[in-house]
């Protein structure tokens, strides 16, 4: 298929709730395909990607955690049904917010319902990093970001740093 380019931070659709997705369509699977090939492609192979970070403003989500790659779980209209008391720090990072991370927090393991890609209801338990990538995605599908996830100043130093990152030559 082919690597899609990302949507800088500023862009607003980065903070907008995406669309529900009706019906898996042969051109969904074509955005899912697009997802997978622009997810591998990442800097540091990435483990997720939702599709508004390329500009699809549909609850559209690819997962791939696995040491093996080539895993990737397609997922429409994700939520999460259970989340674990346990929490679980992680580095978090977005190629939509180049040359930053942070230490964010969340629930070890989340049991989560979406749409497969046969258009059939699925319901699966996440661990780990499986768990935390379901969740960033989620969070994009949300119009949220992981910075959202910090305090106001140390979100505004990390946007200030990766906008000098991405002027760099």
């Amino acid at each position: 298929m082919a690597v899609r380019p990302f949507i800088r931070f500023d862009d607003k659709r980065l903070h907008t709730a995406a669309a529900p997705v009706e019906a898996i369509t042969d051109e969904i699977r074509a955005i899912w395909a697009d997802m997978v090939d622009t997810m591998e492609a990442m800097p540091g192979q990435g483990v997720g990607l939702a599709a508004p970070q390329i500009g699809v403003m549909l609850r559209l989500a690819v997962v791939d955690a696995s040491e093996a790659r080539g895993q990737a779980i397609l997922m429409a209209n994700p939520e999460v049904l259970h989340a674990s008391g346990q929490m679980r720090e992680h580095d978090e990072a977005s190629p939509n917010l180049p040359g930053v991370w942070a230490t964010i927090s969340r629930p070890r393991a989340v049991t989560v319902r979406f749409l497969n890609a046969a258009g059939e209801i699925e319901e699966r338990d996440f661990v780990h990093l499986w768990a935390t990538s379901v969740q960033h995605q989620i969070d994009h599908l949300n119009g949220k970001t992981y910075v959202d996830h910090l305090s106001m100043l140390k979100r505004k130093m990390l946007v200030a740093k990766s906008a000098k990152f991405a002027k760099k030559p």
